[in-house]
């Protein structure tokens, strides 16, 4: 009878949301000797791994499960991360910021405050140019989404060109050409060794000086002193950042005070445990069938 052992910090909602889900003889346990199953935080798993003799699979409820596919890392069982679980939450955080520059929202905060009318023209997201460095599960949501803003979406991809919403893909070596002509430029992409400083500044001089950049993927694809002077050269209109090389960020870091840079802390996409009960119990059924898990982890890629 497989035995499942919670690991996060509200595994107390997950045991009453997958009780509730009546999911056919799953047992709960709080004895990692005991589990073949564990749902958590990759933290959290990474560290009892010595303590899970019989570990099956591992389901995280992050997307990002960069803690379990370290070099030395336990290989031997099946992991599966919360892909396909985030897109909407995603798409709302990055379409606010779009929404947001394009309609001027702290100029109109900044007039009222100051007790200015002005008028400036608002601008809109129809007709403009996003590109998506990263096109998986969330990258192909925030295609859809602006698609329905009528916008132009261009795509940078390892290999797959799997979404219909995507009007352009590049791979390899075209990523200058890919950011060269970009309104919007958002970075999805995992935490890899391939996607180490991806956006250098030869990407950040490449993208037009009014184009924004957000980041809601991992801090280890920026170049975060290259972001910097191109921020405070005017070089780019403004960043959105939502994930750092280093969290928390350091008093010191020069991203407090850098012009146009806004900061979200690590919150564009939360882990709701009713989200993660539902892919986990979707996942359970395919588990106990002998059936391919959803969102299965390639140990060597990182994803």
């Amino acid at each position: 009878m497989p035995k499942l052992l919670l690991l996060a910090r509200d595994s107390d909602d997950y045991r009453r949301l997958l009780e509730a889900a009546q999911l056919p003889n799953l047992e709960f346990t709080a004895d990692p000797s005991q589990s073949d199953i564990v749902l958590g935080e990759p933290k959290l798993i990474r560290d009892s791994l010595p303590l899970l003799p019989n570990l099956r699979w591992a389901q995280s409820i992050y997307a990002g499960v960069e803690p379990l596919v370290e070099a030395g890392q336990r290989r031997d069982y099946a992991l599966t991360n919360a892909r396909g679980v985030f897109g909407e939450l995603m798409s709302e955080y990055v379409f606010g910021y779009l929404l947001f520059h394009e309609k001027k929202i702290l100029e109109r905060m900044d007039a009222q405050r100051s007790r200015q009318w002005q008028r400036t023209e608002p601008g809109a997201l129809r007709g403009k140019t996003i590109g998506l460095l990263g096109v998986g599960s969330i990258g192909a949501h925030l295609a859809g989404t602006a698609k329905h803003f009528r916008m132009t979406v261009k795509g940078y991809t390892r290999e797959s060109e799997a979404s219909p919403d995507v009007d352009q893909y590049y791979h390899g070596p075209q990523l200058l050409a890919f950011v060269k002509e970009l309104d919007y430029l958002i970075c999805v992409l995992p935490g890899t060794e391939d996607t180490n400083r991806i956006v250098d500044s030869g990407v950040l001089e490449a993208l037009p000086a009014h184009a924004v950049f957000v980041n809601v993927g991992r801090g280890n694809a920026v170049d975060e002193p290259a972001l910097v002077r191109a921020l405070n050269e005017r070089r780019l209109a403004a960043a959105v950042l939502d994930v750092f090389d280093q969290e928390p960020l350091p008093q010191d870091h020069p991203f407090w005070t850098t012009p146009n840079l806004y900061m979200t802390f690590h919150t564009s996409a939360i882990s709701y445990p009713e989200d993660l009960t539902r892919l986990f119990a979707e996942n359970y059924h395919l588990y106990i069938n002998g059936r391919t898990l959803k969102g299965l982890v390639d140990f060597e890629r990182g994803y």
